[in-house]
């Protein structure tokens, strides 16, 4: 008896561990989304592009800042001279001998400041400082549709996960009873109830049941490696998946789908372009204003020269400090500039002509999709009582094939019709959910729904 209750109590301490094991070795939505956004590739390409557009759009880069410029020169000069005086004499009437200069050395050093400042450039500055902002904005749009279409790559090779996992547990029962039915005509044929006909057929079914069993196995593992791809972890990892999908209220996806044309990122972004395309027509137009600006510098020079002949040596120091004001006025470029704004307002109304595009289309997916996903619903809903009226009619075939009143080939029809209610109310299942997401895009809220 102590043994035996021994033996109990590590039995339920083992189911404990491996009960804890796999609960450690599933893998939630919320958690593949979570690593997703942390290690996918593209979204981290698309977050360094906003860490680009945020450097672009800092004052640093604005223009508004005075440029100041530091300079310093060094030179040096070596010099041996003799020097004649041909026909010249001393007071006493002797030839003026040469004058020779030895290693006569100078140096030269300066080093000076100069700031530059622009006060006024036709707004152009401004306006482009402005412009750089909208452009952050824009890459944030771009990252978040990036961010979008990974979620929804992410989320269908999940659900196709589910699915065959679910497929795979279908296929395993599918074999559990043909084996079990092996094992029954077996005994009846012992007892003379049928023939070796039906030993054959069953064990013909139970090698198409491990065929199916073996090829949904072998697809899941691989579309677990797909999911490891996007997730940018070892291919091999191993984990489970969530198979419980909820879809969300009616009335609350009629006001996502009110509010797409505020929320939709494609519309965003061309609305977006809007305004820079209209901060370019700005930009363009500074061209007509002159350029105001302030200038200064400050310099030290010193100035070393050895003796010469006819000056003794010098060393000179000097400081200088200048300031002044410029105007720059282009009265007329070419037509250069008229060009450029001529161009701008071309690209101002061919980016509004987008935007109505792009609305009617976005519009367009969005009734195509709610009709596509009531459309996958309903079916999903009609397959599921399909799988509850095969689930009677097996459970009954099972009774009459146990009483002998029906053949082994209309039990086994029962079986495969249950079997394949079953795959395909889960084929339903996540078709209607991955319709649902694709709505949800279109609608802007993928990123906040609880999936």
């Amino acid at each position: 008896m102590r043994r035996r209750y021994l033996t109990s109590i590590l039995l339920v301490f083992f189911l404990g561990g491996l009960q804890l094991v796999a609960q450690e070795t599933i893998l939630s939505k919320q958690e593949a989304v979570a690593q997703a956004l942390e290690n996918n590739f593209g979204i981290q390409v698309a977050r360094n592009q906003i860490a680009i557009a945020d450097n672009n759009q800092s004052i640093l880069n604005s223009g508004f800042l005075p440029s100041l410029t530091a300079n310093a020169g060094a030179t040096y000069n070596r010099d041996d001279a003799v020097i004649e005086f041909p026909g010249q004499l001393l007071e006493n009437g002797d030839p003026r001998p040469d004058f020779e200069i030895d290693q006569a050395e100078a140096q030269r050093y300066n080093t000076g400041l100069t700031l530059d400042y622009t006060l006024f450039d036709g707004m152009g500055r401004l306006y482009n400082y402005k412009s750089l902002k909208e452009q952050y904005q824009l890459t944030e749009l771009q990252a978040r549709e990036t961010i979008e279409n990974t979620m929804l790559q992410l989320l269908s090779v999940y659900f196709e996960v589910a699915r065959l996992t679910e497929n795979v547990n279908v296929f395993r029962q599918a074999l559990d009873i043909s084996k079990d039915r092996i094992t029954r005509t077996e005994y009846a044929f012992e007892y003379g109830q049928n023939t070796k006909l039906d030993i054959l057929n069953a064990e013909v079914d139970v090698t198409n049941d491990s065929i199916n069993l073996l090829n949904a196995i072998q697809q899941l593992a691989n579309t677990k490696r797909d999911l490891n791809a996007v997730l940018n972890q070892n291919l091999n990892e191993v984990f489970e998946v969530d198979t419980v999908v909820t879809f969300i209220p009616g009335l609350q996806l009629d006001e996502y789908i009110a509010q797409a044309k505020e929320n939709n990122v494609a519309i965003l972004q061309i609305e977006k372009n809007l305004v820079i395309n209209d901060y370019d027509i700005k930009i363009s137009r500074s061209g007509y204003l002159p350029n105001v600006g302030l200038t200064g510098s400050y310099g030290w020079n010193l100035n070393q020269s050895a003796a010469s002949a006819f000056f003794p040596g010098t060393n000179n120091t000097t400081y200088n400090l200048n300031l002044g004001a410029r105007l720059t006025w282009n009265l007329f470029d070419g037509g250069g500039t008229a060009v450029r704004v001529k161009n701008a307002k071309i690209a101002f109304k061919n980016q509004e002509l987008l935007k109505n595009q792009v609305e009617l289309e976005v519009n367009r997916d969005i009734l195509n999709a709610l009709e596509f996903y009531k459309n996958r619903l309903d079916i999903y809903g009609i397959l599921e009582k399909n799988v509850i009226t095969n689930e009677n009619n097996f459970d009954r075939s099972r009774e009459q094939f146990q009483l002998g009143r029906i053949t082994s080939i209309e039990f086994r029809q029962a079986q495969i019709n249950l079997l394949n209610a079953l795959t395909n109310k889960n084929l339903a299942k996540y078709d209607a959910k991955l319709a649902e997401l694709q709505l949800l895009q279109l609608t802007g809220q993928l990123l906040n729904v609880e999936l």
